[in-house]
């Protein structure tokens, strides 16, 4: 078994070895911050809660949300093609995640000047834009890790990140709702949140400039965007683990389409007040930052498969649990399993895309798999928020459910151990 992918030669492992604590020091600090500051933004409370306030719409809610989503379906691809023939790819992982963040400082500055109809637009297009540069931004960021972190040492990092982001992100969102929201500061509470994220965003793509990146040893030849598009059936095709991966990873993110609704669905069972907001929200934060480090763990030791298989079995479960759910305990045990088991699924998914293939190929297979979520990202709230329409909060949990028991099934029958495949 190999511990770092094809194509490296010994001076490169030399490099990355030596380097590799302060680069580990990095990703985590990256993880803390970054993470923190775009947790706030994408988590399942804040956004909604504040587009229900200014539109009384759920269908608005999962629109924007999709918009969103939309925008990080083609972007991945723009961001290998920009990186693919680099030998070098810091510069630019840091231009595309300051742009990234942004965009939250401009939904910031709407809340806080414009009008509830014309803010709704502004946040609306926001998301959206933040969208096309996470989507950039996330090809840069993992291709960037998977240069400068070796293959058995990427789970206890992503853990190690994920743990320091998660009780971070927790302390913050209790804040954020408990104070700015419930005490409307700044005469915008949301705004408040928004501005507050911006800035530890900012902080956290700051601490990557002092990532220590060797020189790629093996690139592939500058391609454009479109060429970049149309050798995915190609890749696929000669990589058949990871197409199939690749198809489960998809189906898994169907789940997705219900998170904009999580907290309209809590206020149809309870009032929800800003305290309750930043509750449910430190749980969802919280617990991802407890458990990802033992996920981490478990997948350097055996494989980053069968975290994604335990993880996805536990989503698929609190999405049962939630058709049961009455009240604000039932609530917080639902965002306790939730936020243990997805934020082990993106973290084993993620760190799997890494492991496929060959190292060369790394830019375009997270561009890949990142549009695939995306599109289903995007098409899955207005999907959601049709269902509401027409049927009711149950009819969409198990829609979940069944989309999530597919990919579990070609996950256990058909995606094998990529480590395996190398030894």
């Amino acid at each position: 078994m190999q511990d770092q992918p094809e194509g490296l030669n010994e001076t490169y492992q030399r490099l990355v070895n030596r380097h590799f604590k302060r680069n580990a020091t990095v990703q985590i600090l990256n993880g803390m911050f970054g993470q923190t500051g775009v947790r706030l933004v994408q988590a399942p409370t804040f956004i909604p809660a504040y587009l229900f306030a200014i539109s009384g719409s759920d269908f608005v809610v999962g629109l924007a949300r999709s918009l969103e989503a939309s925008g990080r379906i083609f972007s991945p691809f723009f961001g290998a093609a920009l990186i693919g023939h680099r030998e070098r790819i810091l510069s630019t992982t840091l231009i595309l995640g300051v742009l990234m963040r942004l965009q939250i400082l401009g939904m910031a500055m709407a809340g806080f000047l414009l009008s509830n109809v014309h803010a709704l637009y502004a946040v609306t297009a926001f998301l959206a834009l933040m969208g096309f540069f996470q989507g950039m931004s996330q090809v840069t960021l993992n291709s960037l890790r998977a240069k400068v972190i070796p293959v058995k040492r990427r789970g206890v990092i992503a853990g190690a990140r994920s743990f320091l982001a998660g009780l971070t992100s927790a302390l913050v969102s209790y804040f954020a709702g408990a104070y700015l929201i419930e005490n409307n500061v700044l005469g915008n509470g949301y705004a408040s949140v928004f501005l507050m994220a911006f800035a530890i965003g900012v902080a956290g793509m700051a601490i990557v400039a002092f990532t220590c990146e060797p020189a790629s040893v093996k690139v592939r030849e500058r391609a454009s965007t479109r060429e970049v598009v149309r050798s995915i059936p190609s890749l696929l095709r000669n990589d058949p683990a990871f197409a199939k991966f690749f198809v489960a990873r998809a189906l898994a993110a169907f789940g997705r389409m219900a998170m904009p609704f999580y907290i309209l669905f809590a206020a149809t069972r309870m009032n929800i007040s800003g305290s309750e907001l930043g509750l449910l929200t430190l749980v969802w934060m919280i617990i991802p930052s407890i458990t990802n480090m033992a996920w981490g763990i478990l997948a350097d030791y055996k494989g980053h498969r069968i975290v994604m298989v335990s993880t996805l079995s536990l989503w698929i479960l609190s999405h049962l649990l939630l058709l049961f759910v009455t009240d604000l305990l039932g609530m917080v045990l639902f965002f306790a399993l939730v936020g243990l088991s997805r934020g082990g699924f993106v973290q084993s998914g993620q760190n799997l895309i890494l492991e496929f293939g060959r190292i060369e190929n790394v830019p375009r297979r997270l561009a890949a798999s990142s549009a695939a979520v995306s599109f289903i990202a995007a098409i899955g709230p207005v999907l959601g928020g049709a269902i509401l329409a027409f049927f009711s909060y149950q009819s969409l949990f198990i829609t979940c459910i069944l989309l999530q028991a597919m990919a579990l099934s070609i996950l256990i029958l058909a995606v094998p151990e990529p480590r395996k495949q190398r030894s």
